[in-house]
């Protein structure tokens, strides 16, 4: 008889955005006549920048002609794309980063949990806490994560780095050497982040430990501060340690278009093994590669046009920023983020739990937002809500528990 994986039977519950929308529906169903905003999932609201559309319309017409039309796509990616990425995102910040090491994909998400392949089971990964939920989740399928202990809602194989109001949500080196770090900067959720000088600190601990970063830079776009870096190749030694995970679905509006890339440098390797020829090896087995429409969409991001564009969107979604953050401080909560990310992290009032302040908002307000405890233990008493609403249920939203 078949087996299955009994690894997925160890994950608790169903995925955090899973569980809210099944009670936002249940809500909405037992109160047809109310207006729920929400401002809970990163679903950007704001529609694709004219030269994307622009960009598309064409590739659509070039697939209807026997001349123009496109198959599958080389395994990395089509090579405008990677040298519009290496380009812009690379070249123009000091970054050595060549075409040939960008892999173009559908997105962050899958690729956060598909680089796994390529590490063995037994290395133990350290993540930030508060933590985007696919990291964690996705190493439990694999077998990597241990036993879960429901009281403390953790992992016995996982390093937890708590990042609270205590710490400034600034990572500290854990006390056991990991041999994977998970790291997203801007951070999911909190929408805090480190300085460049204290991302060089990361870069040479993993170096000095022999571990590899695997860094999510899905907001890297929404970075308004100086001292903050875009890329983790901006600091010495990267090339060495890290894996850096880009997305358009932030910065471009992509979520539902699904567009990626993931870089790993050639110099990264265990002992004589190149991880650039793994991924390499994994990304043309498994992947027939995104669709050329969807490529053409992604180069024109980097268009005169398109930045003009996506750097008015960007600036549309962090103005909602500004007011969620203003008017939580207003109504006398205590608020973080929105600087250099599209997500406000604030602590619950009145000692209420995460779920009991979701509960509390999604009845007497009628807004989502996401409890802070599904990012991980040190989330419990903090909640999300996001940015990427329109501006108008923005201001209705925070009217709204304004007057809680």
């Amino acid at each position: 008889m078949f087996k299955i994986n009994e690894n997925y039977q160890k994950l608790p519950g169903s995925y955090l955005f899973s569980t809210i929308a099944k009670k936002v529906s249940a809500f909405t169903q037992a109160n047809p006549d109310k207006d729920i905003i929400r401002l809970g999932i990163g679903d950007v609201t704001q529609p694709l920048a004219p030269a994307v559309i622009e960009a598309m319309h064409k590739a659509v017409d070039e697939m209807g002609n026997a001349e123009t039309f496109h198959g599958y796509a080389p395994d990395l990616g089509y090579e405008f794309l990677r040298n519009a990425i290496a380009e812009n995102d690379y070249k123009s910040r000091g970054c050595e980063i060549a075409p040939d090491e960008i892999f173009v994909s559908d997105g962050a998400k899958s690729d956060s949990a598909n680089i796994q392949e390529i590490f063995s089971q037994d290395n133990r990964i350290a993540v930030c806490d508060p933590v985007y939920p696919v990291y964690v989740d996705s190493n439990v399928m694999s077998g990597r994560t241990g036993v879960y202990d429901a009281k403390t809602e953790t992992w016995s194989d996982v390093i937890y780095m708590p990042c609270t109001m205590e710490n400034g949500f600034v990572p500290e080196f854990p006390k056991e050497t990991p041999d994977m770090i998970y790291l997203c900067l801007p951070n999911n959720p909190t929408g805090t982040t480190i300085t460049k000088a204290q991302l060089q600190e990361w870069v040479d601990y993993a170096n000095r430990s022999g571990a590899v970063i695997i860094y999510d830079g899905a907001y890297e776009a929404y970075i308004s501060e100086k001292d903050v870096a875009h890329s983790i190749y901006e600091c010495e030694g990267a090339r060495t340690c890290a894996i850096e995970l880009k997305s358009f679905s932030k910065n471009a509006g992509f979520t539902g278009v699904r567009l990626g890339y993931t870089v790993v440098p050639k110099e990264l390797k265990c002992g004589d093994v190149s991880l650039h020829g793994m991924w390499a090896r994994r990304h043309g087995t498994k992947f027939n590669g995104a669709p050329y429409i969807v490529q053409r969409a992604g180069e024109a991001v980097y268009s005169p046009e398109g930045k003009a564009q996506l750097k008015e969107q960007v600036a549309y979604y962090m103005k909602n920023a500004s007011v969620i953050k203003a008017g939580l401080k207003d109504a006398g909560y205590t608020a973080f983020g929105g600087v250099n990310a599209p997500y406000i992290w604030l602590k619950t009032p009145d000692k209420m739990t995460s779920w009991e302040f979701f509960d509390y908002l999604l009845e007497k307000a009628n807004v989502v937002g996401t409890p802070g405890s599904g990012f991980g233990p040190s989330g419990e008493g903090y909640f999300r809500l996001t940015a990427f609403g329109s501006y108008e249920n923005t201001l209705a939203a925070i009217e709204r528990v304004k007057k809680l």
